[in-house]
């Protein structure tokens, strides 16, 4: 008999009259980072909404290229997917997902806009031509688990209460005297702590869980994600999954912040890119 897992419970999407197009969801408490809805989460959620729908029509089941598009402040609480299917294919298949959310006044908000596209990872290709390179970082036991941050910005980030995650030393400069390198790098190791093995869904989520790269780099104000490009590569095998995130451009309030996530077998996974805005801070 197989348990859910909290990430599974969290994630959790329910149909919306008989339609078959509207789904019903729940953004957690328990699940917020520093005080609001992770990107990654929403991701997740709305993904696996959009997969559902796309997996009738298909053997397209799987999240593969998706773009995201943060168009107001997501709130805890509960939230409405409406999905649309654009194509079904042979090799992929693409639809679209808005998260709708009631804001303060009673009217229904769209917070989020997904368009993604679908395939069975399971059919990709095991030959591999890459220059990308497995980063080289310290055994988790080596690292600086988020469980030793404050008890005040852990009751903020409810989401490591779920997640075991380990930062590499050498990124963790801006949370001590040693200060932010200036690197614009954040990296570290990720799994779950009930046991729950990684999959596509888990990815997204892995995409948006590291510090922002803005905290290394030193640079000041609130990051707001804009937009979020995120590329599946392959289903992740079991354990631990390496996380690395970079910018190389800070310009007009606005980072880049790539990411890229490695699984146990040393196969890249997942690629993604945020567009983050770094809000002053009193804003």
């Amino acid at each position: 008999m197989t348990t859910e897992t909290d990430f599974d419970q969290a994630t959790a999407v329910q149909r919306v009259g008989d339609t078959g197009d509207r789904f019903q969801a729940e953004f957690r408490t328990e699940w917020l980072n520093h005080g609001h809805v992770n990107g990654g989460f929403v991701l997740a959620v709305a993904a696996r909404a959009l997969g559902g729908v796309l997996a009738e029509g298909s053997a397209h089941g799987d999240p593969f290229a998706l773009s995201a598009h943060f168009l107001s402040r997501t709130a805890p609480g509960p939230v409405e997917i409406q999905t649309s299917v654009v194509r079904q294919g042979r090799q992929l298949s693409t639809g679209t997902a808005s998260v709708l959310q009631t804001d303060q006044k009673g009217a229904e908000t769209e917070r989020v806009r997904i368009i993604g596209t679908y395939r069975d990872l399971d059919t990709l290709s095991d030959e591999v031509f890459t220059t990308a390179a497995c980063p080289d970082l310290p055994p988790p036991g080596e690292c600086v688990s988020t469980e030793t941050a404050s008890e005040e910005m852990l009751s903020q980030s409810r989401l490591h209460e779920r997640l075991d995650l380990r930062l590499d030393p050498a990124t963790t400069g801006w949370s001590n005297e040693e200060g932010p390198s200036g690197r614009g790098v954040a990296s570290g190791w990720m799994r779950f702590r009930d046991g729950r093995e990684p999959d596509p869904l888990a990815l997204l989520l892995a995409s948006d869980v590291l510090p922002p790269v803005s905290f290394d780099l030193g640079a000041a104000g609130f990051p707001v994600t804009v937009q979020i490009a995120a590329h599946v590569r392959a289903k992740p095998a079991p354990g631990w999954l390496r996380l690395t995130q970079r910018t190389h451009n800070h310009a007009g309030g606005f980072l880049e912040q790539d990411t890229e996530i490695w699984d146990s077998k040393d196969r890249l996974a997942l690629q993604a890119r945020h567009l983050i805005y770094l809000m002053p801070f009193g804003d």
